[in-house]
């Protein structure tokens, strides 16, 4: 028999054909633990027959902010109470034909019906060869693709993914971006939200992307495994829902472009070299654009990126910064870019010739080729905001061609992007942004929080070399704690097991990560006092009540080395209220706040020796990681995690832990 299934507030049900069904419920044909909603709970209930199609529960995803949304729309709208069925009186006299009439609405909405999607992901690895290499390079990738597969949904699907570890390292599969309302247990950091998955196994990521719409994606979240391990994850409006673009604007096709690094050498190794004497790792040796490195690097011709466009059509580019350490501007020679969403949240259309994207970050934009037909390239090089620090100084280009049958031999129109340093046109495009809608923002704040974020130094251990400056070994911090991941449990399987009456946690992690740093300076001021150097190592938490409403203030420093530091934050999107240079004053700047259009996004650029302030409440019970998505820095130790504790009820609480969570 052929189930189809739908899903109805986060509950998985399937119709069956032509059942007689003489009970008063139907019976389930699996359980999964959880109620249906109080409105199908009450019109299972009801004492009727239906010609050609039963109804059966066969399971369930439950998503807490939608369930609870939709369900009181639901009940509003039918002058229902959801508190009870018992307060339905009467219920048992309608008629047959008014219970079919409403669940066929019911099944018929688009609030109503989503998909579910499985998909298999075997890490393994793959050969391939890059710039010049005289030897095929093997290197970690899900199902031998680089990049690996794209993932495309829409939203309010549920997804099921199960990864298969066939390679040789530990592994986990981070799904950028998505809310992962009460299912903290699908994040996938490692040690943060479980254990790796180990080589010989696998483990399934079971969520629904509800409330989303736009360009997210995944990577593993293992080492630097994400340098090769990474794909897009496309979130597109349920059926029958328009994009929100002006009219005319309505994509004739959509383009998907993941900008990344490409060593010369196994990246896992690179940064295990850094790891053993304190130095910097290797700066890459290429950037790419879906994994080629293009035209301007030597024997890269053949294999360059190739969109083939038609002329007068508006297309959707959908970019995702997959790199590692380098934040890049990106322009199309000839070609103005719309800006229409960053993070799978919609912006006010913007018109430019350049975005910035860090990395982390997505950005989708619109453009209209209107230009004489010929090739054009995308280019993008990367934005380097701290002096004096290596960085990868290349240029990587993909071509655009309007199929005109040009010959190869005449070199596509070529952009001009902004200078290495240009902080001022990044500044100018991240200021910029503005969200499409008004913002939904706390009329209060219950929790105001300052964090310095920033480069430092570890003084090497006696008896030992070090390769950071002057003999130390490199470290980074947020309010002077470097984070140290645990090793025997995770963070969120040791909270997990406490609050349900187990061991203490005290061996796992402490949950006294500092409001504010516990030393104030002029964070910015050129020469900052080598005795704030060097940090202290932790694995530390900052709790927060369920439902609180967050500010927080990320503070850049000079400490060694400022720079712009990318800050992604998991389980959540926030609003970016202002971004400023120099120390943070809360009596002068927040007048500057923007409390009617922020910009949402899952990863901020907090600008070099200089502050962002971001909003957001605090809705998700779990453990949720926030750090820089340069890889080198969070390596070092810049990053530190939220402990949302449950709230209220099933519906404010954390999913118990799946059957297969891997153990460490």
């Amino acid at each position: 028999m052929t189930l189809q299934r739908f899903y109805y507030i986060g509950q998985e049900y399937a119709l069956l054909p032509a059942l007689h069904m003489n009970s008063a419920a139907p019976a389930p044909i699996k359980r999964a633990g959880r109620p249906a909603s109080a409105l199908l709970g009450l019109l299972l209930a009801l004492h009727v027959s239906i010609s050609k199609a039963g109804l059966a529960r066969v399971g369930q995803l439950d998503r807490p902010s939608l369930a609870t949304s939709r369900s009181a729309g639901m009940h509003a709208s039918l002058g229902m109470s959801s508190s009870s069925s018992s307060s339905s009186r009467g219920w048992s006299s309608y008629s047959p034909l008014l219970f079919a009439t409403l669940l066929t609405l019911l099944l018929c909405s688009q609030l109503a019906i989503a998909k579910e999607q499985y998909h298999e992901f075997v890490v393994k690895e793959a050969t391939v060869t890059r710039l010049c290499g005289t030897q095929q390079q093997r290197i970690m990738t899900v199902n031998g693709q680089f990049p690996g597969p794209t993932v495309e949904v829409a939203e309010g699907d549920a997804l099921i993914v199960r990864v298969r570890n066939r390679g040789s390292y530990n592994v986990t599969v981070h799904w950028h971006g998505v809310r992962q309302m009460r299912t903290a247990w699908a994040d996938g950091p490692e040690f943060v939200t479980q254990c790796p998955i180990r080589p010989g196994t696998s483990y399934t990521y079971r969520f629904t992307v509800a409330g989303q719409e736009g360009t997210l994606w995944w990577h593993a979240h293992s080492s630097w495994l994400r340098a090769t391990v990474h794909g897009a994850l496309i979130i597109r409006p349920r059926a029958g829902v328009p994009y929100p673009f002006n009219a005319g604007d309505t994509p004739a096709r959509e383009i998907t472009i993941i900008l990344g690094e490409w060593w010369n050498m196994n990246p896992i190794d690179v940064v295990r070299t850094a790891t053993r004497t304190g130095a910097a790792p290797n700066i890459s040796d290429a950037l790419t654009v879906n994994g080629q490195p293009g035209d301007l690097y030597k024997c890269s011709s053949n294999g360059t990126t190739t969109f083939s466009v038609t002329s007068g059509e508006t297309n959707l580019l959908r970019f995702i910064n997959a790199a590692l350490n380098t934040e890049l501007f990106v322009s199309l020679a000839g070609h103005t870019m719309t800006v229409v969403g960053a993070d799978a949240s919609y912006t006010k259309p913007y018109a430019t010739p350049v975005i910035l994207v860090a990395p982390g970050q997505t950005t989708d934009v619109l453009v209209t080729f209107d230009q004489p037909p010929s090739r054009y390239y995308l280019a993008a090089r990367a934005y380097a905001s701290a002096q004096g620090v290596p960085f990868d100084n290349t240029t990587t280009t993909a071509i655009f061609d309007y199929g005109t049958g040009a010959s190869n031999s005449s070199s596509p129109a070529m952009p001009t992007l902004p200078a290495y340093n240009d902080t001022a046109t990044a500044t100018a495009f991240t200021t910029s942004l503005r969200g499409l809608r008004a913002a939904d923002l706390p009329a209060r704040v219950d929790e105001s929080l300052f964090f310095t974020v920033g480069v430092g130094l570890f003084n090497c251990s006696s008896g030992q070399t070090c390769g950071g400056p002057n003999n130390t070994r490199f470290a980074a911090s947020i309010n002077n704690v470097s984070f140290v991941l645990p090793s025997t449990t995770s963070i969120l399987q040791a909270h997990y097991a406490y609050a349900a009456g187990g061991a203490t946690p005290a061996g796992v992690f402490t949950a006294d990560f500092p409001a504010n740093p516990p030393v104030r300076f002029d964070y910015t001021a050129p020469n900052v006092s080598r005795a704030l150097w060097q940090p202290v190592p932790g694995t530390r938490v900052y709790s927060l009540k369920y439902g609180a409403a967050v500010q927080l203030v990320l503070q850049g420093t000079n400490v060694f080395a400022a720079e712009n530091h990318p800050i992604h934050l998991h389980g959540y999107d926030f609003y970016i209220l202002a971004e400023g240079f120099g120390n943070f004053d809360a009596a002068a700047d927040t007048a500057s706040f923007n409390m009617d259009d922020p910009p949402m996004r899952n990863t901020v650029g907090v600008p070099v020796n200089g502050w962002a302030v971001i909003r957001f409440v605090a809705d998700n019970p779990g453990v949720w990681l926030m750090h820089c998505h340069l890889d080198v820095h969070i390596t070092w130790g810049l990053a530190m995690a939220f402990l949302v504790e449950d709230g209220v009820g099933e519906l404010q609480s954390l999913e118990a832990p799946p059957s297969d969570l891997p153990i460490c």
